[in-house]
């Protein structure tokens, strides 16, 4: 009997983001990835949710190594967290590691890992794993999907991927060494990309939105041009940049993340942009409109991005009016649909003409659709499948793709958060469950919980009162008229005869709970909760949070 293979699945699974999944063979255990997840609008004061830390730290005797897909922030960003509790090496391709190298330096914890690049095609030894790495295409450069070469057969990881044959470097996605692996050894398991399973069709072609760029760029030729894109998206950064240099414009960039990458690019050859025709963003005023383009970050309204700060009209560098052009080279992430409106609307408040994907064709997605999962399917021929990477409608979509192309429904097997397989002579079935809660980020790892988080809704949906009195507990009674103080629930000025109406409730509430003979704080604390609530709520049928303060005299 062959060794098992587990494998764990700790973030990506039904959602868009915390990629991270643990490979454990004969006691030696990897991650593939572990990304972050940006927080949604139910996630008030979070910067940042991660995978679940504790199934790692406790198995980390036996973590060997963490294998990175791409250079995506949903699959490395969240590794300087990660490099806090264990120390453990990284390998990936020179981009990727680059990339992740950014936020770990910043977080001073480089004596914590070692970066390994691996090339395309190469095949690495990691405890009693062989991994292969295999090129793939995605909307980030030098993207890999990671072959586990097991004792159960091949193991394989698609990482992020689309199937783009005319890619903008021309580093196709190798599916001629898929096909190999797949008719020689067989693929015995698949984890595949679901993001795009529900949408119908083929994606894009990247090169196909520097034609629409080029065009875009004529069209504005008499303009200043600024362009917002993802600050790791080379190839987009590369076709802004031949569009304005064919028409004679200098570049600038704008942006922390994306002035680092640009420069980290063009040290490793991934970027071809003439030192001559790169300008310092301060000196941008000494160039007619139709001389400059600004490729700068903030395609997603971040606040405090650069094109978010040029929407406020606050940014240093740059003051945009009637004589701009503003691309969105990107589609809103969901959620941050309403960022990026209020973006628009402020650039087009300052006199400038916006462009984007409801407008022109300006984005491709870096992601398989239907058509494409099918081809890829019926090339790697799995004998099991796991859709990963998606909201779990979509990784339901990918599975009925798989069902489709021949795979037996019952080895398609849709996984969660938490979910564990195990791989062995039988085939997969269910393993232990694991705890892969969402990790909040708010400052410092960890500090804020569901608890917390609940209590923030409830303050930014319904508000707060303070209910504060003094209580002489020797005489059992009450020494000050009840003080309400509000915020979110009704404006004091403006609700004076209701909040005194409110105190002499309390009032009465603590004179009956003080003659029952309750003097302990906490007690007399209960009552003015119970009494202030149930008074809020058939007053306004709202239901803030009461928080009373009882002071003993």
């Amino acid at each position: 009997m062959s060794s098992p293979v587990t494998i764990t699945f700790l973030g990506g699974l039904g959602e868009i983001g915390r990629n991270c999944c643990a490979i454990e063979v004969d006691g030696d255990m990897v991650l593939v990835d572990f990304g972050l997840m940006f927080p949604g609008p139910d996630m008030p004061g979070i910067d940042l949710v991660l995978p679940d830390f504790s199934f790692i730290t406790a198995n980390a005797d036996r973590l060997r190594a963490v294998v990175l897909t791409h250079g995506h922030e949903d699959h490395v960003g969240g590794l300087p967290f990660l490099l806090r509790e264990v120390s453990v090496p990284l390998y990936g391709s020179r981009l990727t590691l680059g990339l992740a190298r950014n936020r770990i330096e910043e977080a001073g914890l480089l004596g914590r890992t070692s970066f390994n690049a691996v090339a395309d095609g190469e095949t690495i030894t990691v405890g009693s794993m062989k991994i292969e790495f295999v090129p793939i295409t995605h909307s980030v450069p030098s993207g890999n999907a990671i072959v586990f070469h097991t004792p159960q057969g091949l193991v394989m990881h698609s990482g992020d991927f689309k199937i783009d044959n005319t890619p903008v470097d021309g580093r196709r996605s190798d599916l001629a060494r898929i096909g190999h692996l797949s008719h020689t050894q067989g693929i015995r398991l698949l984890l595949a990309d679901s993001t795009n399973a529900d949408e119908s069709g083929w994606s894009k072609s990247e090169s196909e939105v520097g034609r629409v760029l080029y065009d875009l760029f004529h069209e504005h030729q008499d303009r200043r041009l600024v362009v917002a894109c993802f600050s790791s998206h080379i190839h987009r950064i590369q076709q802004i940049a031949d569009a304005a240099i064919e028409q004679g414009r200098v570049v600038a960039s704008l942006g922390i993340s994306m002035k680092r990458n640009i420069r980290m690019a063009r040290d490793m050859g991934l970027l071809d942009i003439p030192a001559s025709k790169l300008v310092d963003i301060e000196e941008i005023d000494r160039f007619d409109p139709e001389q400059i383009c600004i490729i700068c970050t903030g395609s997603q309204g971040e606040p405090m991005s650069a094109l978010s700060l040029m929407a406020a009209n606050q940014n240093r560098w740059l003051k945009l009016g009637g004589d701009d052009t503003v691309i969105l080279s990107s589609t809103p992430i969901p959620g941050n649909e309403h960022n990026v409106s209020k973006v628009i609307n402020g650039l087009t408040r300052l006199g400038a003409e916006v462009v984007h994907t409801g407008i022109a064709d300006v984005h491709a997605t870096g992601h398989a659709q239907a058509e494409e999962l099918r081809l890829y399917h019926s090339i790697v021929q799995p004998q099991w499948f796991v859709p990963v990477h998606g909201e779990y409608r979509q990784m339901v979509a990918h599975g009925r793709i798989a069902e489709d192309i021949g795979i037996d429904p019952a080895r398609v097997v849709i996984c969660e958060d938490g979910d564990q397989i195990v791989l062995d002579d039988d085939g997969v079935r269910r393993g232990d469950k694991v705890s892969a809660n969402y990790v909040y980020v708010d400052g410092i790892v960890g500090d804020v919980g569901r608890g917390v988080l609940r209590d923030r809704r409830v303050l930014a949906e319904e508000g707060v009162v303070v209910v504060i009195v003094a209580v002489d507990v020797h005489t059992a009674t009450v020494v000050t008229k009840p003080e309400i103080i509000t915020r979110g629930w009704v404006y004091a000025p403006e609700a004076e005869d209701l909040l005194d109406e409110g105190a002499e409730v309390v009032r009465a509430e603590l004179v009956e709970a003080l003659r029952q003979g309750a003097t302990d704080v906490e007690t007399l604390q209960q009552r003015i909760r119970r009494s202030a609530g149930r008074f809020v709520n058939e007053r306004t049928r709202r239901k803030p949070m009461i928080v009373p303060v009882v002071m003993e005299l």
